[in-house]
């Protein structure tokens, strides 16, 4: 080969020559004649490449081999290799992220101890710690295995993966002292359930670059009855817990995972961007108020696909920010995909928008959506004081069945932080886009309430076919201050959203260029599980 190649960190040489873990034949190098690298590097290179393969025993990420290169390594590792003993192997795995690793390391090599009893808040996060030393020599990857892992809070690092085996469930401490108390979001102004601060997430991380959380569907159980039962009581000081909360962070991707029974919000993005959110189940009971599936949080370029939730809240909820807190903070949720979701949720929306959106909330698109005996399809919740807007929303492709409502706007949702919001301060509510859908025993096609003096216009419904439940509400459409049209709907719609053009069916204008996010492409990583 008359080419010449430059040799990068060791951190990168784990995913090139992963073939040779699967046997302990030699490998021959040719190195080549012409080349661009001085002598010295040359020699570097070769070394390095000579330290990696002849490791006795094969290897288990670059972390085995850069433990002959850097005294600093981790000292978990060297206990695992007292007396001269060779490592075992372990089982290879393959996931795929938007960024592989390195480095990897498993859980109980921290002291953690899977019997559901036992807290491994330490352990989580030592071994978080200690692997964030590897952020600049191609990131890391703490493996959970099989067991239940008892713990309270803990922080992520920046190019780091939680890894969950298939049979590993991270309990969720149900100490008060087990979370940190934090200050409230800023474009908030209060927690959301109680003036004041907020218990931080049980999983947290502010100020990151590319985290990953995955695995083969295993559980993070938030353990949430004991919190649900203090906030019905009014015994909390503090707002309840998340499961998950990354702030202020860029490239997050939380995929193939279950998440049960969280004490508030199940995930929350927030103030972050570049996001993609794959394969989740998140299950709630349906009676349980506030444990909302995914909520997006002034986000920009996210993508939430594949993914089955039950709640007893919205099972998506896209905010930004709540009265003068969120317009002054000025962040909106923007570029959004939301596609191939199943809701199941009785009580509340398939997809919200709002309540809390001061920031501003635009170019949304879902697709290929199922709803399942819930409250609404699509609801837009407002209010006078919120100001901000909700605008460029495209929703197509949607299934619904056993509904109370298909379309639900309303301009009077009421709650407030306090009474410093500016009655002034109206929404924006305009381009709203809705088609090819179908939903079968409705109770109410649509109540659509705007603002009197600030109505919610550019309203688009083309290719709806609802079929009414055996008692349907007297009014089928509820219009009060909104404005738009309608193409092929039936049952017939208001009169404030008249048939465009009768006996064809005219579609609503949908963008045809991609968001960003739908660009990315995720690698296939592989790492190693040890055998205990």
């Amino acid at each position: 080969n008359s080419n010449y190649f430059t040799l990068g960190p060791v951190s990168y040489i784990y995913n090139l020559l992963r073939s040779y873990n699967n046997n302990n034949n030699p490998i021959l190098f040719f190195l080549p004649q012409k080349t661009a690298m001085p002598t010295t590097l040359s020699t570097i290179g070769f070394l390095l490449l000579f330290l990696l393969l002849s490791h006795e025993g094969g290897f288990t990420g670059a972390a085995d081999a850069e433990e002959n290169l850097r005294a600093t390594d981790l000292h978990t590792h060297r206990h695992r290799r007292h007396h001269g003993h060779r490592r075992p192997r372990g089982e290879e795995f393959e996931y795929s992220a938007v960024s592989c690793r390195a480095y990897s390391a498993s859980l109980d090599e921290f002291g953690a101890v899977g019997d559901g009893v036992t807290s491994n808040t330490a352990a989580f996060r030592d071994a978080v710690s200690q692997l964030s030393r590897f952020a600049d020599y191609g990131g890391s990857l703490l493996f959970v295995p099989a067991g239940r892992w008892l713990t309270g809070s803990f922080n992520l690092t920046s190019h780091f993966t939680l890894f969950l085996h298939r049979d590993a469930v991270i309990l969720a401490s149900q100490e008060e002292s087990d979370y940190e108390v934090i200050e409230p979001l800023p474009s908030y102004g209060r927690g959301r359930d109680t003036d004041g601060g907020r218990f931080i997430s049980l999983l947290f991380g502010s100020n990151l670059t590319d985290v990953v959380i995955t695995g083969e569907n295993g559980t993070i159980d938030g353990q949430g009855e004991p919190w649900w039962g203090k906030f019905k009581r009014g015994e909390l000081k503090y707002t309840r817990p998340y499961l998950v909360e990354i702030m202020h962070s860029d490239s997050i991707q939380i995929s193939n995972l279950t998440f049960l029974n969280s004490p508030s919000w199940h995930i929350h993005p927030v103030y972050s961007s570049n996001i993609v959110i794959q394969g989740l189940t998140i299950l709630a009971p349906v009676t349980v108020p506030n444990t909302d599936g995914i909520n997006p949080d002034s986000c920009t370029n996210t993508k939430i696909e594949d993914c089955y939730i039950v709640s007893g809240d919205d099972c998506i909820a896209v905010k930004s920010g709540w009265d003068q807190y969120g317009i002054n903070y000025g962040m909106p949720t923007k570029q959004l995909l939301i596609r191939r979701l199943t809701c199941i949720s009785p009580d509340s929306a398939v997809i919200a928008l709002g309540s809390e959106m001061s920031g501003g909330i635009e170019d949304v698109r879902a697709e290929d959506i199922v709803a399942i005996n819930s409250e609404s399809g699509i609801r837009i919740k407002t209010a006078i004081g919120r100001g901000g807007f909700v605008k460029d929303v495209y929703v197509r492709g949607m299934t619904m069945s056993t509904m109370k409502y298909v379309f639900w706007m309303t301009g009077s949702y009421g709650s407030h932080p306090d009474d410093h919001y500016d009655p002034n301060a109206l929404p924006v509510i305009q381009n709203i886009n809705y088609q090819d859908m179908v939903a079968e025993n409705v109770t109410m096609p649509a109540q659509l309430a705007g603002i009197s003096g600030d109505q919610f216009t550019g309203i688009c419904i083309s290719n709806v076919t609802i079929t009414l439940s055996k008692k349907p509400k007297k009014v089928l459409w509820n219009c009060t201050d909104v404005s738009g049209y309608t193409s092929g709907v039936t049952p017939e719609p208001c009169q404030l959203l008249p048939e465009k053009q009768p006996g064809t069916i005219v579609p609503c204008n949908f963008p045809e260029a991609p968001i960003p996010i739908e660009e990315v492409k995720l690698q296939r990583c592989y790492s190693r599980r040890r055998n205990m």
